[in-house]
């Protein structure tokens, strides 16, 4: 999200403590492909046993020790106010017209096909075993803070089918948004981070599970996993870090796996998130918002750090998202999408395997 107010080791116990246009299919990736990302060790730590959906949870009153970077001090603030880079100027805005939007149908899918559609921003639509899940959904026009969205949302809300389930990655407004949940059935199972179970229950959603970082939960066989991010959680003037925040490692009972980052700068957590879930077929990882570098580093990857990211996790395919929706930092706009392709390609990884959709495109993995 946008620095506003922006940005650990284990898990603490939880009780006391090419650009593409409409639905292509996407073949599976060559040896010089699975050679050329970075392979997670033999032996992978075992992963934690599911916890009962809608566990009623006891949690610290917050989540500072998990920081990653320390928040910005009153020098950086004063720093930031006196440069007030917070936009990029005319000549990063003039290529809006060229940002790539395409929307196309919804792909049809069954229970053994992975496909995603980018809505926007970090807001897919991810269909896995046999499921509907939702991506820190935000389908408003504005969010606090931010000019109006900059590229129309991908995907019609008329047009979602019935929705299994969302996840929501940590409580910026740019990833949880009150006027879309509030279009959601009461009973649509949410996946959250530790803390931020009462937002939700106080809006009457029945079904809340909160997990905290390497905790996990089974839905009709598809597995929820709550993973690390380098990042911080703040909604109002009082509850910096009162919540967790972090990414989603989604696993269909076949063993197909999508790793949805959220909202991360980068470190060290991308290669241990790999370690401990092999095998990853798509990375979701954000590679806008990232100008200035000296305020935004510790929180938000830059296009060549996603790419590093996707190799550190060991992701067979990168779709790049948090980007060309809302205008949050000072980078121009399209600027994301040429040095992400720049990137892959100077790491020598194959084109096919970075998914660079239009916003309301779709990929399949069959």
């Amino acid at each position: 999200m946008t620095q506003q107010s922006e940005s650990t080791t284990s898990t603490i116990t939880t009780t006391a403590a090419t650009t593409t246009t409409g639905i292509q299919a996407a073949d599976t990736p060559s040896a010089s492909a699975s050679a050329a990302l970075a392979s997670p060790p033999p032996t992978a730590p075992p992963l934690a046993e599911p916890r009962p959906l809608g566990e009623r949870r006891m949690w610290p009153r917050a989540f500072h020790d998990r920081l990653t970077a320390p928040l910005p001090g009153l020098k950086a603030l004063a720093r930031f106010a006196r440069e007030g880079a917070v936009r990029p100027g005319r000549e990063g805005l003039a290529d809006i017209p060229l940002l790539p939007c395409e929307p196309g149908p919804l792909p049809r899918v069954d229970a053994r096909t992975l496909a995603v559609t980018w809505a926007g921003h970090a807001s897919w639509v991810v269909s896995i075993g046999g499921l509907t899940v939702l991506t820190d959904p935000v389908w408003s026009r504005r969010i606090i803070g931010t000019p109006a969205r900059i590229t129309p949302v991908g995907v019609p809300w008329s047009s979602l089918p019935p929705v299994d389930a969302v996840v929501i990655s940590h409580n910026h407004y740019d990833h949880l948004d009150a006027p879309t949940l509030r279009r959601l059935p009461r009973d649509t199972p949410v996946f959250v981070p530790a803390g931020l179970g009462r937002w939700f229950r106080r809006r009457r959603f029945s079904r809340v599970t909160e997990l905290d970082w390497w905790e996990a939960a089974e839905l009709s066989g598809v597995r929820f996993d709550f993973v690390p991010a380098h990042h911080w959680s703040k909604r109002t003037l009082t509850d910096t870090c009162r919540s967790l925040w972090g990414g989603w490692v989604l696993t269909a009972p076949d063993g197909q796996r999508l790793y949805f980052a959220g909202d991360t700068g980068y470190g060290h957590w991308f290669s241990r998130i790999g370690a401990r879930y092999p095998g990853i077929d798509l990375a979701l990882l954000p590679i806008g918002a990232y100008d200035p570098r000296w305020w935004l580093s510790d929180v938000h990857c830059d296009p060549e750090e996603a790419v590093r990211a996707a190799q550190d996790v060991g992701a067979r395919r990168m779709a790049p998202m948090h980007w060309g929706t809302f205008v949050l930092s000072a980078e121009p706009v399209l600027e994301p999408l040429t040095r992400v392709r720049a990137a892959w390609e100077k790491a020598s990884l194959p084109r096919e395997d970075l998914w660079d959709l239009p916003v309301g495109a779709s990929r399949i993995l069959s």
